[in-house]
């Protein structure tokens, strides 16, 4: 018979009259994942403590010379000294630094970089300038001591070159002059004594890491921008905070209105867009170079570079323009499924106004991600740090024991000295051969891997919390009067006494996967220059992979931790429950819910597109009225994507609580479809606004089974208790 088939998609949900929403009598589900993370937590605890015993930040934040001592810190006879400084800073160019991560020169520790060019030679011949040039030299240097004798014993530089401090380092001050490579402020070097050569050979050493030190003079540019304007983008992810907050307060009361606006401004903005790289594009036509193509350019340092040439302009402009023209193409073709969305936001408004607290609640889960984050960051650091020094010998010359471990303190008397007489035994970096050191790296990933596992529970913390309060809002049959008090901290309280272990489960399988993607990620790194295509294609496949089931994986435990909320179930059959009920109503899922979903992502960005706009004006000096407010800056790009970037995660942060409302409220309308058929005996929960969207929506086409549909197979089922009981 038809009624003893199995049914496809799982058990349809039956009419239970003692159902009144999240269950109350409930006992705690994945006991055994629960335990598990708690060990973990345990272990994780013990692996700070015992990296904050063994490391020492400092390590971290001030530079090592080469006898390990830290450069300008405070208390110690170099607290004055902050800046390194390299004898031969074109030895940090051998590969030698890339396998040992230190340069095979001496290293000392000095007040401030040389700020012009010197050599030895002539620096000795004049008092003054020899006691300039004494700075930069060892501290057991004699004033009788001749020039060979200084450069065989190693004291000081053979050259001072004109430098800039980085990251308290100190680099060769570059710079192009009529094409040539200059440092400092000189094109060439003639101080009358004869050393043009050494000169001329230092210069063509520099141009060949001109692009290194380029990249260097980048990053640094970018950090003074940052130093300032700081002030000016903590004011723009303010305006993006009160703009988003602005935004869901008029949903609650326009929500309607609130998105066909939205869907306007979105347009309008786009359009601006459009408009401004058009006037861009046709304001450089004949203007020298600016037909230049980016391909022709190559790459810049100098991103601004970018924005004098017109194809950086058209490309801007098609990409807008190809955006505009999908999302009006999207809303002409899914007009009549924006209304049943818009129903489902006017419906989340309403939840949210009963549960107000729940707009707050993502300042929570940033203050749990921020600790989580913070005591990952401290531990790798110490971790990092927890090294002994090593030291190792260097030599400028043939010597059969280079690059072997050494004692500083008598190294001028050991036989390796003797051998090798233009040998240094140098600060090297920081490593040990005890139990603790050889585990290091293992140490290291179980930060990483706690970090993902921890930061993920956060997240489905949250997501269980709000499930719970808006199935509360939804089951309440007479709004707000059967709302239990307080359904946030209620719906929070039973999350973590019941359903920590399914927390933990879930969380779990995705930190896998994530732990899986970071590996595949280093794989990648490491295989940039194998010239294996068969491996580089599996290698691309499986990371394509895995990002697919990441995200499956993050839906599956979205709808796994409200069925959770609702049911008091364990993981595993709370997610098959989730997953049947949205195979079910497979269209729904494609039609209603994501077009939701692309409505608040409309929202998004608009809070993007606005303070964008208004964040382009300020810092690029365009208006007039900002030009004396707007701070200097390099590359005015760097806080205005900056502030794009914090703005959209600001929204999102704001936004996810009407994404996980409307994931909510969708799971139990569908449940209430199957459950209930209108009537009397058995009304629906839904509102009369959405039922009246739905049923138009139903009546003109194939949306989905309707619920006449659902009465009459409940009708069969009576009249066949034999089926009935089959089919159960």
């Amino acid at each position: 018979m038809e009624l003893d088939k199995k049914p496809e998609y799982g058990e349809r949900r039956t009419y239970d009259p003692s159902f009144k929403g999240p269950v109350d009598k409930r006992g705690c589900t994945d006991i055994a994942c629960c335990i598990l993370f708690g060990v973990a937590i345990v272990a994780y605890i013990a692996v700070g403590i015992i990296a904050w015993s063994h490391g020492d930040p400092r390590k971290a934040i001030y530079p090592t010379d080469s006898r390990g001592q830290f450069c300008g810190q405070v208390g110690t006879p170099l607290g004055n000294k902050s800046n390194l400084f390299y004898f031969n800073i074109m030895k940090c160019a051998s590969p030698v630094v890339l396998l040992e991560f230190q340069c095979p020169t001496t290293q000392i520790c000095v007040e401030k970089c040389p700020e012009k060019f010197m050599t030895l030679v002539n620096a000795r011949a004049n008092a003054k300038d020899f006691e300039y040039y004494k700075k930069y030299c060892k501290e057991t240097l004699k004033p009788s001591m001749s020039v060979p004798e200084i450069l065989k014993e190693g004291l000081c530089p053979a050259m001072l070159i004109p430098s800039r401090s980085f990251t308290r380092r100190c680099f060769p001050a570059l710079g192009l002059k009529g094409g040539q490579v200059t440092v400092g402020n000189e094109t060439k070097f003639d101080d009358g004594s004869g050393n043009m050569k050494d000169a001329q050979d230092l210069i063509d050493g520099v141009k060949n890491a001109t692009l290194v030190i380029e990249a260097r003079q980048t990053v640094m540019k970018i950090f003074e921008d940052f130093t300032h304007s700081w002030y000016w983008i903590i004011l723009g992810l303010v305006i993006a905070m009160f703009l988003s907050l602005l935004f869901i307060f008029l949903m609650r009361f326009l929500a309607g209105i609130m998105v066909w606006i939205m869907i306007a401004l979105v347009l309008a903005v786009i359009g601006y867009g459009i408009f401004h790289c058009y006037m861009e594009y046709a304001a450089l036509k004949g203007q020298a170079g600016a037909n230049v193509t980016i391909q022709e350019l190559g790459f810049q340092t100098d991103f601004t570079v970018y924005l004098q040439i017109r194809q950086t302009w058209l490309a801007f402009m098609i990409i807008l323009a190809i955006v505009e023209v999908i999302i009006i193409l999207l809303l002409i073709f899914l007009r009549k499924r924006i209304l049943i969305a818009i129903a489902l936001i006017k419906e989340a408004s309403k939840a949210i106004r009963y549960v107000m607290l729940s707009l707050i609640y993502p300042l929570i889960t940033f203050l749990l991600l921020a600790i989580v984050i913070a005591y990952w960051a401290v531990t790798a650091v110490f971790l990092s740090t927890s090294n002994e020094a090593v030291y190792k010998v260097f030599n400028t010359s043939a010597c059969e024991h280079s690059r072997e471990t050494c004692d500083p303190a008598n190294y001028s008397t050991t036989t390796m000295k003797m051998k090798c007489p233009d040998s240094e035994c140098l600060f090297a970096f920081y490593g040990g051969e005890s139990a603790y050191h050889k585990y290091l790296i293992g140490l290291q990933f179980y930060n990483v891997f706690l970090l993902f596992w921890c930061a993920n529970f956060v997240i489905g913390l949250g997501q269980m919390t709000l499930a719970g309060a808006f199935s509360s809002y939804y089951w309440a049959f007479n709004k707000p009067k059967d709302i239990p008090k307080f359904p946030l901290f209620s719906s929070m309280g039973r999350a973590l006494r019941y359903h920590t272990g399914s927390l933990a489960f879930g969380s779990l399988i995705l930190a896998i996967i994530q732990i899986i993607r970071v590996f595949l990620e280093y794989l990648d790194h490491k295989l940039k220059g194998a010239q294996n295509k068969f491996a580089k294609f599996l290698l691309c496949c499986l990371k394509c992979c895995f990002w697919c089931l990441e995200k499956f994986i993050k839906f599956l435990n979205r709808n796994a931790y409200i069925m959770v909320a609702i049911y008091g179930k364990n993981f595993c059959t709370s997610a098959k429950d989730a997953f049947s009920l949205l195979l079910r109503n497979l269209l729904r899922v494609a039609v209603v819910d994501k077009v939701t979903d692309f409505l608040l992502f409309l929202g998004k960005l608009l809070i993007v597109g606005l303070v964008g706009v208004f964040a382009f004006f300020f810092f690029s000096g365009r208006v007039k009225a900002f030009q004396d407010t707007a701070p200097n800056l390099h590359y005015y790009w760097v806080p205005i994507l900056t502030v794009v970037i914090g703005s959209y995660l600001i929204a999102n942060g704001f936004f996810s609580v009407y994404s996980m409302c409307v994931d909510t409220l969708f799971l139990c309308f569908c449940e209430d479809l199957e459950r209930n058929d209108g009537s009397a005996s058995r009304p629906y929960y839904m509102s009369p606004s959405l039922r009246e969207v739905l049923w138009k929506d139903e009546a003109e086409g194939p949306f989905v089974a309707s619920a006449q549909q659902q009465l009459d197979e409940d009708a069969r089922l009576k009249q066949e208790p034999d089926a009935r009981e089959d089919t159960a």
